[in-house]
């Protein structure tokens, strides 16, 4: 199969394209060029925010195209530049269309999307990615709706993940000792390795299958999330699990960024956001692999980085600091011990 990677560098698309080569697939990336692409593929250096930015594959015919864009303008000028150069068209969308993040259950085929971004919005500005992945969505259906698979991905973790948004996990773990666990044990977590989600891809992509679907594991609670974790990088930790509203009002931040709980978001309001109905993704063949191996991968990954500060997470002062505090309010449950036996 001859398969262009629009993007191909950076994590879901980077694995996409290596596991294409394993596949011995024709591959080609098309990107910047900030990051080095894996071996074995073409490298077409591309500026998407050039209206001609994609000139450089004028000649290059396609079996599949796979664009992992966020931005509207970007993938419009991209199916513009290839139509009828491909036969498959695979976009990876983001669970970040649904409207509603309350109730728990939904299905792609039936839940609220917000509305496309609006008209001279800014496509750059963080808070408006959902907006622009519905727009995005729309263009690949008005362009390719008879020979387009739409992938709506989830939180995507594993090895070589930039945000640290399930990193933080293993590594904390690791250390051992008393954990501070966020809200309770019972409440829901759903994630995806992104070797699944690109295996599922490929497959999907060469078999032309066709339609919207959630890419993302099946939910878990998060005491299931720990245990596995804990079991992959080989320590018993102690978790002491520490209440939602104590946490807002300690300045503890949910889901990511410096001074944040990573897969802990607020309740009620995201009750819905990490229990998609994936039933059939699964009927298409997604199969994923257990928290435990892919805890152990991460930790192995995490630990030949360079980069001096977790872009997720609390350190280990503030962690103590937040569990001294718990403790001192009497509210505190008996610490319960998790991992292998």
């Amino acid at each position: 199969m001859r398969l262009l990677v629009l993007g191909g560098t950076a994590f879901l698309s980077r694995e996409l394209a290596r596991q294409a080569v394993e596949r011995e697939h024709q591959v080609t990336c098309a990107a910047r060029g900030t990051s080095a692409p894996p071996a074995g593929v073409e490298f077409v250096r591309v500026d998407r925010d050039r209206a001609d930015g994609l000139d450089a594959l004028a000649g290059h015919d396609f079996d599949a195209v796979i664009d992992v864009g966020r931005r509207p303008t970007q993938v419009r000028r991209a199916l513009a530049a290839l139509a009828g150069r491909a036969d498959q068209w695979t976009f990876v969308s983001t669970v970040s269309v649904y409207a509603d993040d309350t109730t728990p259950g939904q299905h792609a085929a039936t839940a609220p999307l917000h509305p496309p971004l609006a008209a001279g919005a800014d496509e750059a500005d963080q808070n408006n990615y959902g907006f622009n992945k519905v727009a995005c969505e729309q263009a690949v259906a008005e362009a390719a709706s008879d020979h387009a698979l739409v992938v709506r991905a989830g939180l995507i973790v594993g090895p070589g993940d930039p945000s640290d948004r399930f990193t933080y996990w293993p590594a904390r773990l690791a250390r051992g000792g008393e954990v501070l666990a966020p809200g309770a044990a019972d409440e829901p977590v759903q994630l995806i390795d992104v070797r699944d989600l690109a295996a599922w891809m490929l497959t999907s992509t060469e078999r032309r299958l066709t339609g919207t679907f959630d890419g993302i594991g099946s939910t878990i609670t998060r005491g299931e999330l720990l245990a596995g974790t804990a079991e992959g990088v080989g320590t018993e930790p102690e978790l002491t699990w520490v209440a939602q509203d104590f946490l807002a009002e300690h300045g503890v931040n949910p889901w990511s960024g410096p001074r944040s709980l990573p897969l802990w978001l607020p309740l009620p309001e995201y009750g819905g956001f990490m229990t998609r109905d994936v039933t059939d993704a699964e009927r298409a063949g997604l199969t994923v692999r257990s928290v435990a191996e892919t805890a152990a991968d991460t930790l192995d990954w995490d630990r030949t980085r360079t980069e001096p500060r977790r872009r997720a997470g609390l350190t280990a002062a503030e962690e103590t600091e937040l569990l001294a505090t718990w403790h001192s309010t009497g509210r505190a449950p008996r610490v319960r011990r998790v991992g292998h036996r």
